[in-house]
């Protein structure tokens, strides 16, 4: 079984993935999505949790070598952190916004002048999130090599966000992949397969 395959299994059996295309949630994009996908839940199970730090070593490797790991705030700092330590690296992560108080700063940690980064985060929905770390990270003078996550949902403005910010990035797992292992094992019914296929579609119109 391949790595996506695999990372798919277990969201999907600790009910990481959350299926409701009768009332649908709303990402903070303001996209609303039949699918949601919660992987803070793979914190609580060790299995897991050793999994998606094994897959983030293996895929890490993809992005040639670098200096400094950053978690992006909040749910890509445990994973980045526990990627860091993995490979005895250095750890900062990057905030949504200054601190109020104190330094106010937006990365915290230590980030040496030019230091190669490799960017954690959960889950990419369009990149936006990912896209601002990035950007905070380069403003402070590093190279960001890439950006790794557990989960893509495979939207084409994810694919055009990250193009325009000239930035590599790569999944564990997807929503084809998901889907796939869901239909196998029986979590998804057969219309609700067909509602998920067609809101990746045009996740922005599907409401409409």
């Amino acid at each position: 079984m391949s790595l996506a395959s695999e990372i798919a299994e277990h969201l999907l059996q600790i009910k990481a993935i959350k299926l409701s295309p009768q009332s649908p949630f709303t990402w903070a994009s303001g996209i609303k999505s039949p699918i949601y996908c919660d992987n803070r839940v793979s914190l609580s199970y060790p299995s897991v949790r050793n999994k998606v730090k094994a897959g983030f070593v293996e895929k890490s490797k993809s992005f040639g070598p670098f200096d400094v790991v950053a978690g992006v705030a909040t749910a890509g700092i445990p994973h980045g952190a526990m990627l860091a330590d993995a490979l005895g690296l250095p750890f900062i992560y990057v905030r949504s916004k200054p601190k109020s108080h104190g330094r106010q700063n937006l990365i915290e940690g230590e980030l040496p002048e030019g230091a190669k980064v490799l960017v954690i985060e959960d889950l990419i929905s369009t990149g936006g999130s990912s896209i601002q770390a990035v950007d905070a990270l380069r403003e402070s003078g590093a190279e960001v090599i890439g950006v790794l996550a557990i989960f893509t949902y495979g939207l084409s403005k994810a694919d055009e966000n990250f193009s325009k910010a000239n930035c590599k990035f790569a999944t564990l797992s997807d929503y084809d992949t998901l889907l796939e292992k869901a239909t196998e094992i029986g979590y998804v019914e057969k219309d609700a397969l067909e509602t998920l296929q067609n809101w990746r579609k045009d996740p922005e119109h599907w409401m409409n």
